[in-house]
């Protein structure tokens, strides 16, 4: 095989699926790689490393990924007629729960990875490339994170004025419908010096925006420097005095874990952005039973009216699974009522898909495949609604925008409201990484127009 010539780069592509955990660990994994001598490359057909970091959560995603590794054999077939090196890996989420069998399955596959492995990744690809086929799928015993390379600055800068920070990981809470404690272990939280230390590398490369990660993020409880165990309410406190971080938000959430110093904290930091995505799945006790929740509707809806009475303009964003095995047309209007009640700012919903090895594939009563369809409509047309009425109350107000972008038309930059919503405005208005005063002038479905103030 050809290697790159003396001195230059080896290429690396990375393609993620899924969620923004996944999105930061794509990220890690190309900073170890940096530290190997690979440079991203948008071009798959130019790298000489092919990386898929992969999702389990959405039925037949491991099926999504042999399709796209069947493409990759071909590609990897093609190079190697010219004589050029191309080592395939898969990593994330679909490599644990699947492990030797992707190797099986497709031989052009040279490494498998899991997510509590991938900081071994740089190891794993030597022996790839000299001839190993290479599985680690093994849940680590040292902590991943302090065997990472740090994020050098001019690795950061050019990510953007926003980034992901994973400070938990992990689930403990087994709701039956859910693969993720089985591809990402029990929960996990990183000690705070570990979460502050980098998110002053992220500040000091211009980054204005931090968003804390995890599973169970609000069950995030690490070591302090006191020694003592802080929660995330003090850990957002620490981050909020960073100087140059001015925006913080988190995400994903589970109701169990909303503790009061958390309410508290949404109530005194101005940095902490007023949106929570907290999910609740259903609206109907008998299915948040069968589901393992652990929580009522009651219980939910009292938790939002805390928050809510903690921070007025709090926006809340929620997840729906409809056609859970046994749901009735009774449990799937309650679904409906508590949506009415919450009213959404956003929301995602999806149609149940059984997952294998969890619980919920193995109950009887699975629903049909057109009454979740229908369901699933109804859902989406009114999640939909509360959405469009939430950008449109926004008209007239004068809120901060935080400048991320350059626009899709010349003369335009695109900003983020507090409430996560695009916010078009002028250039001239300021630069990438100032967080202006507009008036939102009109709106459309999701994203906002606006002026200077």
């Amino acid at each position: 095989m050809t290697l790159p010539a003396a001195g230059a780069a080896k290429k690396v592509f990375v393609k993620t699926y899924g969620c923004q955990m996944n999105v930061y660990d794509s990220q890690r994994m190309s900073d170890a790689l940096a530290a190997e001598g690979y440079a991203g490359t948008d071009r798959i057909e130019d790298a000489d490393l092919v990386l898929l970091n992969t999702c389990h959560i959405r039925e037949k995603a491991a099926e999504k990924i042999y399709s796209e590794l069947g493409r990759i054999r071909d590609l990897k077939a093609d190079r190697a007629s010219r004589g050029l090196e191309t080592v395939v890996g898969v990593a994330g989420c679909v490599a644990q729960a699947e492990g030797r069998e992707i190797i099986r399955r497709q031989p052009a596959v040279d490494l498998v990875i899991g997510p509590q492995t991938y900081h071994r990744l740089p190891e794993a690809l030597r022996k790839a490339r000299n001839g190993d086929k290479v599985v680690e799928t093994d849940y680590a015993i040292e902590d991943k994170f302090e065997h990472l390379p740090k994020p050098r600055r001019s690795e950061i800068v050019g990510r953007g004025v926003t980034a992901f920070l994973t400070v938990q990981e992990g689930c403990d809470k087994f709701c039956t419908f859910c693969v993720v404690p089985y591809t990402r272990g029990s929960e996990v939280s990183r000690p705070v010096a570990q979460i502050v230390a980098e998110a002053e590398k992220l500040a000091e490369a211009g980054v204005r925006e931090v968003t804390l990660l995890g599973q169970n993020v609000n069950a995030w409880h690490g070591g302090g420097p006191d020694g003592g165990e802080w929660g995330l309410g003090r850990l957002l406190a620490r981050l909020a005095e960073i100087p140059g971080i001015a925006r913080l938000r988190y995400t994903t959430s589970h109701p169990r874990d909303m503790d009061d110093q958390l309410i508290e904290a949404h109530r005194d930091l101005a940095a902490l952005m007023p949106y929570l995505h907290l999910p609740v799945q259903s609206g109907s006790d008998r299915i948040l039973k069968a589901m393992n929740r652990r929580h009522t509707t009651a219980d939910y809806v009292g938790l939002i009216e805390r928050i809510r009475a903690a921070r007025p303009d709090v926006a809340i964003s929620g997840d729906f699974i409809v056609g859970f095995p046994g749901e009735t047309d009774a449990d799937f209007d309650a679904t409906l009522e508590l949506v009415r009640t919450i009213g959404y700012a956003q929301a995602f919903s999806f149609k149940y898909s059984p997952r294998p090895g969890t619980p919920g594939a193995e109950l009887k009563d699975q629903v049909a495949e057109a009454v979740k369809d229908e369901r699933l409509q109804r859902l989406q047309a009114l999640l939909s609604r509360q959405q469009r009425d939430f950008t449109a109350a926004m008209a007239g107000r004068v809120i901060d925008a935080l400048i991320e972008k350059p626009g899709r038309q010349p003369g335009q930059r695109v900003g983020r409201s507090p409430w996560l919503q695009p916010v078009i405005i002028d250039e001239t208005v300021g630069e990438i990484g100032d967080i202006v005063s507009v008036r939102i002038t009109r709106t459309g479905q999701t994203s906002l127009f606006a002026e200077p103030a």
